[in-house]
């Protein structure tokens, strides 16, 4: 990794900025408590305190267009020497008050036209892969350079979540927009970069745990759709495979569990994150380290593919407080979501 950049919108949408919300159960019944109580519930559940929204003029494309300049300018490369641009999201371009999503041309393309770029060998495509999608997207940018076919990729996660959130759904407060890029190069080290990963899809009884559905409140358009979930599935499903990844992904690397410095995991719920680092130093019947995951969901929230680049941004720029990385730290990115896919990857920073 030779750049890294993010862009975190400005708007701050707070707990407190839900107070006023009609909150309606999944079959269009009422609450049994009040507002205040729920946000209370919901922040000692999640940990989020508050979220980003994107200004109304903006779109996902605009996000991870800025997301790649930044990672441009921290590279210090010339862009046309790009040989991939993969951009992972969900949902693709959904305009401010709108219900429709616009995917063509693909975010990819749109990113590589506004950074202007030349080259027609520089290649542009999407991914789909839930909120696991930068990490899976690196690890293809990964396979590319190995098989020789790539020198330099571009990888970006970026999601626009509020425009497709049901804002009578409890678990609208949840969401948030953001973007994380980084730039690949290939490598002759292979004592550093990447050093293993591992991807599973569990499609056969758990590929509707997140889905899009119609809103609680049975008044709204019948024909309008928005991101859904069952979150105790989730959290179960979560808690089970994602430490038995990030175990057999440590296991492939030939790195011993005391060699990690950093873990950073998917920042999709707070007390779920804990549950699962916990679960996994249980595996190696060891307690967990001070300070070996950063977290950004406080004041982030959960920003599907851009949480995990976004948090490596911060922590490598040094805007989390006491966290912080050194040359050879070995590093556990790991992430779970819509399919259901998990993923993890072993990295040598």
């Amino acid at each position: 990794m030779i750049g890294i950049g993010s862009f975190i919108p400005t708007l701050k949408r707070k707990n407190s900025d839900f107070l006023h919300h009609e909150f309606l159960n999944i079959d269009g019944s009422q609450f049994p408590h009040a507002n205040d109580v729920t946000i209370e519930k919901f922040k000692a559940i999640t940990g989020i305190e508050e979220r980003r929204y994107l200004e109304n003029e903006l779109n996902t494309s605009d996000m991870a267009t800025v997301a790649a300049q930044n990672a441009i300018e921290d590279a210090g490369i010339d862009i046309e020497t790009l040989d991939y641009i993969i951009v992972a999201h969900n949902y693709g371009d959904v305009k401010f008050g709108s219900s429709q999503s616009d995917t063509v041309p693909s975010i990819a393309s749109r990113v590589k036209h506004n950074l202007r770029i030349k080259n027609p060998k520089c290649v542009g495509y999407d991914v789909l892969f839930g909120c696991p999608g930068w990490i899976e997207s690196v690890i293809q940018a990964q396979a590319f350079m190995k098989a020789g076919m790539a020198k330099k990729c571009l990888v970006i996660g970026a999601e626009a979540l509020s425009r497709v959130v049901d804002k009578f759904d409890r678990d609208s407060m949840i969401f948030s927009d953001g973007a994380g890029a980084a730039i690949f190069e290939s490598s002759n080290d292979k004592n550093g970069g990447l050093l293993a990963h591992d991807s599973a899809t569990f499609a056969y009884q758990d590929a509707h745990h997140i889905f899009f559905g119609k809103s609680n409140n049975a008044t709204e358009d019948e024909d309008t759709r928005y991101i859904k979930m069952n979150g105790r599935k989730i959290y179960e499903f979560a808690l089970t495979e994602v430490p038995k990844a990030m175990k057999s992904c440590l296991e492939k690397s030939g790195k011993k569990i005391e060699d990690v410095k950093k873990i950073f995991i998917h920042q999709a719920n707070e007390k779920m994150d804990d549950a699962i680092i916990k679960r996994f130093y249980k595996l190696h019947k060891l307690p967990v380290p001070e300070n070996v995951m950063p977290m950004s969901i406080q004041e982030l929230g959960n920003s599907s593919v851009a949480t995990v680049p976004t948090l490596l941004d911060l922590v490598v720029k040094g805007k989390i407080k006491d966290q912080e990385l050194h040359k050879d730290d070995v590093i556990i990115l790991a992430s779970v979501g819509a399919g259901m896919n998990i993923n993890a990857i072993v990295y040598q920073y």
